[in-house]
């Protein structure tokens, strides 16, 4: 690959996706299979001003390692070292940038209970450490090939040609491909920002999805929710970019509130395992059922870690006709899938969402609605004929996406 382009790519991270501040604590979490482009983010997060760049390495075959040869307690256990650094982040806030890179098959294999009960375990520790630096920080989610995931990507491929394939399509996809992505991200969120404020014109109170694979679904939305799009400020009014690459306008939608059934159209990447061909039935707001031709098993685990997941914490709409999908690429990888296509997301909704929220507690936007979970996993239900209506305050009836495309 283009090695300026990829330090282009590096600076988009530090400049547009955590927009790093002078004197700023920076960690970066990255596996193994990129470091040379990692010690380039780095030097670039330098330039921006941080003060301090930690990198947390990780790789997955060890973390199958643990699950296979560890007790389950011990894996489930928090030492006092671990929350004491998430106590220490509660307070320093460091932005935080996660370049992934994993296999979307890498922990197959893995005992479902064990790693469902570890990470139960676990969020009771971590959980409320997160809750109080929700909103409060700078954070990025942005991707670098690895050679299974490529290989998986383009079977096909030698495995450098799939790498270099799969950084093709990645810088493609972030629109990191020009001269300057920092600038075509200005213009990027400049036109997200737009969607945005005509939707949050419109007073709606749900939206009805209908395709012909199915999914016939209706989802209510709060009253004082925000659709949102692209960059977003945290509580001290700095401004980033959460994903990279990022084509959707979201909000989150009333917990408890939908009913009907939808279709996934892409295969879904959890906990290094493939959930593929699937459907999810909701009654009263509720999951009360899930089919899935592979891993069903996983998807039932998924919707049943905690009350708030088997409820919803976003609705995201993005055009069949987008640029990521119009790669014809299946990434096998939520981050770049969602942005592909309409999305839904079990779990935990974004406070951030509702007007006000910076003066509301966790619990107090619980109650108003904001559904609450220690997952939040997103799934594809866009289709080139997807319809989505959006009904207003005065229940008029309002083309929201025709034919899978925005009807404005």
């Amino acid at each position: 690959m283009n090695k300026l382009q990829l330090k282009r790519y590096a600076k988009l991270l530090a400049k547009t996706g955590i927009n790093v501040k002078r004197g700023q604590c920076v960690i970066v979490n990255a596996g193994l299979d990129q470091p040379e482009f990692v010690e380039w983010t780095v030097e670039e997060l330098y330039r921006a001003g941080a003060g301090k760049v930690t990198v947390e390495w990780s790789h997955q075959p060890l973390t199958k390692l643990k699950y296979k040869y560890e007790k389950q307690d011990v894996l489930a256990n928090v030492p006092k070292w671990e929350e004491d650094r998430w106590e220490l982040y509660t307070k320093e806030l460091p932005a935080m940038l996660h370049i992934i890179s994993d296999d979307p098959d890498g922990l197959a294999g893995i005992d479902q209970d064990k790693m469902r009960t570890v990470t139960i375990e676990r969020m009771k520790i971590i959980k409320p450490y997160r809750d109080k630096m929700e909103n409060k920080y700078p954070w990025c989610i942005a991707a670098v090939p690895g050679k299974a995931w490529a290989k998986k990507v383009f079977p096909q491929m030698q495995v450098n040609r799939a790498v270099d394939a799969l950084w093709d399509a990645i810088l493609k996809a972030a629109r990191a491909d020009g001269p300057d992505p920092v600038r075509e991200w200005a213009r990027h969120n400049d036109n997200l920002a737009k969607r945005c404020d005509y939707l949050n014109r419109l007073g709606l109170t749900a939206l009805e999805y209908k395709s012909s694979n199915g999914t016939d679904f209706r989802v209510g939305l709060l009253p004082d929710a925000l659709f949102m799009g692209g960059g977003e400020n945290d509580l001290k009014g700095r401004y980033y970019n959460p994903n990279i690459p990022s084509e959707e306008i979201f909000t989150s939608p009333r917990a408890g509130d939908a009913d009907g059934i939808v279709y996934a159209t892409k295969p879904l990447s959890y906990q290094g395992q493939l959930i593929e061909n699937f459907s999810v039935r909701f009654e009263h707001g509720k999951v009360v059922e899930v089919k899935a031709e592979k891993n069903q098993a996983l998807l039932e685990k998924m919707v049943s870690m905690d009350e708030g997941a088997a409820m919803l914490g976003e609705c995201a709409l993005i055009a069949y006709d987008s640029p990521i999908n119009n790669l014809g690429i299946l990434f096998y990888n939520t981050l770049f899938d969602e942005n592909a296509s309409c999305h839904l997301a079990l779990g935990r909704g974004f406070g951030n969402c509702v007007r006000g929220y910076e003066d509301m507690t966790n619990e107090q936007l619980k109650e108003y609605g904001i559904n609450d979970s220690m997952i939040h996993v997103d799934f594809m239900i866009g289709s080139k004929d997807l319809e989505i209506t959006g009904i207003t305050k005065n229940g008029d009836r309002v083309a929201i996406f025709k034919n899978g495309n925005w009807a404005f």
